[in-house]
C-alpha cells in the first residue's frame, strides 16, 4: 500500500511539473524561452511541426514522457524528487498567489 501511495503522489508531482515545464517553454516570456521558440520558429517556419513548442497540449505529452520514464527507470531516485517538487511548487505558487491578490 504504502508502494501505490508513493507512486500516486509522484504522478501528481510529476504531472505538476510537467505543467510548469510545459508553460515555461510554450508560454513564458523569460528571455530564454523566448530565444528557444525563434529558434524553433526558424528551424520549422513551414512545418507540421512548428506549432510543438506553441502548444501546451501538443508540447505537454513529450514533457511527461521523460519525466515518467525517468521515474520509472530511477525508481523514483531522489535527483527525481528534488527537481520535479522544485517544479511542481514553482508551478503551484504563483497560482496561489495569482488567485490571492486583493483587487
Amino acid at each position: 500500500m504504502v508502494e501505490i501511495t508513493l507512486w500516486i503522489i509522484a504522478f501528481i508531482v510529476g504531472s505538476l511539473s510537467a505543467g510548469r515545464i510545459t508553460r515555461l517553454i510554450a508560454h513564458d516570456s523569460f528571455p530564454a524561452s523566448i530565444k528557444f521558440r525563434m529558434w524553433w520558429d526558424n528551424k520549422t517556419e513551414d512545418s507540421l511541426w512548428n506549432p510543438l513548442f506553441h502548444c501546451h497540449w501538443c508540447l505537454s505529452f513529450w514533457i511527461i514522457l521523460p519525466i515518467g520514464l525517468w521515474a520509472w527507470l530511477s525508481d523514483l531516485h531522489t535527483s527525481w524528487w528534488v527537481f520535479n517538487t522544485i517544479m511542481a511548487a514553482a508551478y503551484v505558487a504563483p497560482m496561489v498567489v495569482e488567485r490571492d491578490q486583493k483587487d
